[in-house]
């Protein structure tokens, strides 16, 4: 029999990458710096415009519209906007979002924008935000293949997770020592340096996707191809709803540290919750191998809601926040989802794929939240918590043929 014919032999286990490996593509140095500058800058501008707002208008509802403006249109840059992801060359698209960002912070910097201006600007960032999301998470399966863009993604929200907390730290500390106006300056700043590392440190790769039609009318086309393909509708389904059902119970976290009699306590629960988002994220990323990960996809989907249903026990602070740990690390049960739906995906609309997937989970989150708090005005906080965590197990067993 010649070598042509001969059977193959066992598969080799898959090898789980490791952190050198990842940072040893320049590309990725790059997206992971564009990253972090995002994050960190937008934190930091989201407090302090949210102070200026409040010292101008004296007006909590304006500052609370102002911080969230950029979250409510995140839906509709997704439905609309997202085939940008694929079609424009990632080079230019990363630099003129990042430009954009810097107009946008340095205009609200000079303080002279009425609150229905600054708010319309922010909602436009929000429009082109997920685009530019979409356009780095699509490029990562190029630069990282197999193993490497599980662990590449993990780094990404963990990275995400860590910035928000200390662009948050660096925001309050910014303000005592400078104005408002002058912690947006150093926010535009570090959109510039965005700009310009986008523009000089990465590669002019070409698009994937040619498409010809308009920018709406393709990213409906894609969307739809996408929710009415039996196996990719599975994957994103599993990847929006038991997440989302469980996040909803954070929305829980004020109330019910109040019933324990100390509402300070809140942060505690959500630190232990983010605490567990990052270890989840690190364990399933890097130390878990391939073939096991995939494995414990729906074990952990599980957990994300399971120790919830223990808060209608109405548990003590200690161990509230321990089960709030215990759920978010069952959050990286979406890695190897996210393999999946890649290798599911075709590459001239890989982008838009992950994109839609973030879009939903962003999406979902807010309508959890916003449920969860309409059920806290019938329903005993403890009790809202546990209903969260019954959701989110029912969804994944639900789902359990896409999470196997």
């Amino acid at each position: 029999m010649t070598a042509s014919t001969a059977p193959p032999g066992p598969a080799a286990p898959a090898a789980s990458a490791r952190y050198r490996d990842v940072f040893g593509v320049p590309e990725f140095r790059t997206l992971f710096g564009l990253q972090t500058l995002q994050v960190t800058g937008d934190s930091v501008r989201m407090i302090a415009l949210s102070v200026q707002t409040f010292e101008r208008t004296g007006s909590a509802l304006a500052a609370a519209l102002v911080f969230c403006a950029g979250m409510l249109p995140y839906a509709v840059g997704g439905a609309l906007l997202l085939s940008l992801a694929d079609r424009v060359p990632m080079r230019r698209l990363l630099t003129g979002f990042h430009m954009l960002r810097l107009a946008v912070t340095a205009v609200l910097a000079c303080g002279v924008v009425p609150l229905p201006g600054t708010i319309a600007l922010i909602t436009v960032l929000g429009l082109v935000a997920p685009v530019g999301g979409a356009t780095v998470q699509g490029r990562l399966p190029a630069l990282l293949p197999g193993d490497g863009f599980v662990l590449g993604r993990s780094l990404f929200t963990m990275t995400s997770a860590g910035a928000q907390i200390t662009g948050q730290a660096a925001g309050g500390l910014l303000l005592a020592a400078l104005s408002p106006a002058g912690t947006l300056w150093l926010a535009a700043a570090s959109a510039a340096v965005a700009s310009a590392l986008a523009r000089f440190g990465l590669p002019d790769v070409p698009a994937p996707n040619r498409g010809g039609s308009g920018v709406a009318r393709e990213t409906w086309r894609v969307n739809r191809r996408l929710l009415g393909a039996r196996t990719t509708r599975g994957l994103l389904l599993a990847f929006w709803l038991p997440l989302s059902l469980s996040v909803g119970s954070e929305a829980m976290a004020i109330p019910y540290a109040s019933g324990l009699g100390n509402p300070g306590a809140a942060g505690l629960m959500l630190s232990s919750a983010a605490a567990g988002m990052f270890a989840g994220n690190l364990l399933v990323g890097r130390w878990i191998r391939p073939g096991l990960r995939d494995r414990l996809t729906f074990p952990l989907a599980l957990l994300t809601g399971a120790p919830l249903l223990l808060f209608a026990l109405h548990p003590p602070l200690p161990l509230a926040c321990a089960l709030m740990l215990a759920g978010t690390v069952g959050l990286g049960y979406d890695l190897p989802l996210q393999r999946r739906l890649v290798d599911a995906t075709p590459e001239t609309v890989r982008g838009q794929a992950i994109g839609l997937a973030s879009t939903g989970v962003m999406t979902g989150q807010a309508a959890a939240i916003g449920g969860a708090g309409a059920l806290g005005d019938l329903l005993a906080p403890a009790q809202v918590i546990a209903l969260c965590g019954a959701a989110a197990v029912l969804a994944a067993l639900a789902l359990h043929r896409h999470l196997r």
